[in-house]
């Protein structure tokens, strides 16, 4: 298989072990090896000539990411990270001003949890019960139909959706942050109220995830919460900059 350079998967500690049986990118699988310099050491592969975000490849570079941090700490790198050369890698490895060495004890025992908040979709007759504009939009349209009349009842009902839902993921979020290291927003996601990602202890994390069912248990009339943990600290590693660069996929 032809290469278009070094494929970088993350950077780990320097003693950190490989998964006998994982693969890289591409096909058939790329081999795995680790670059080591000092403290650290950066997961790589031969680079496909093309690479393309294929499924088969987004799950081998996720899948990967998982078990290297199920045994420790993991600064991953997106899917799509590539390096011309091993120098390059060894050289901003042993740049001490990107932070490897202290990122990775920053994260040292804990795991990503990612929690969005949406609104309820299925909770209109709770709504209509509780939100007085709502209830009179909808007595309204009744008596009198017509486009007008629909079309302020579903801008109010949509407004009242979003607001219970902002209001509930900031509920969650108080309840939520004294059980993390630290919290970090996360991009604007369209139709999401909240989008935000924890630094859990590895101990605490079932006990993490059961305070967050619990309240989406208590308050599914508001709120859709999706919660997605254990992962990679993808939000946390920020201060440790990439010995790559993103591939054209």
């Amino acid at each position: 298989m032809s290469t278009a350079g070094v494929y970088v998967y993350a950077i780990v500690p320097a003693d950190a072990v490989l998964p006998a049986d994982a693969g890289g990118v591409g096909g058939p699988a790329a081999a795995l090896r680790t670059i080591r310099q000092g403290r650290v050491a950066a997961v790589v592969s031969d680079a496909p000539q093309k690479l393309r975000a294929r499924r088969r490849d987004l799950l081998a570079h996720q899948g990967l990411l998982q078990r290297l941090a199920d045994d420790g700490p993991v600064l991953p790198m997106r899917f799509g990270m590539v390096a011309p050369d091993e120098e390059t890698v060894s050289r901003q490895l042993a740049d001490p001003g990107r932070g490897h060495i202290a990122a990775l004890e920053r994260i040292a025992g804990g795991v990503e949890a990612n929690l969005k908040a949406f609104p309820a979709q299925n909770a209109l007759a709770t709504l209509v019960a509780e939100d007085g504009k709502v209830r009179r939009l909808r007595d309204e349209a009744r008596r009198r139909p017509g486009y007008e009349a629909s079309l302020r009842l579903g801008e109010a009902v949509a407004y009242a959706l979003a607001a219970r839902a902002a209001e509930a993921g900031r509920r969650v979020l108080r309840e939520l942050t004294p059980l993390a290291r630290e919290v970090a927003a996360g991009p604007d996601v369209e139709g999401c109220a909240l989008n935000v990602s924890f630094l859990v202890d590895r101990g605490a994390h079932e006990r993490f995830r059961a305070t967050a069912q619990r309240f989406a248990d208590g308050h599914r009339e508001h709120v859709e919460l999706r919660l997605v943990s254990p992962l990679p600290c993808y939000s946390f590693v920020a201060g440790a900059s990439g010995p790559a660069r993103t591939a054209g996929v």
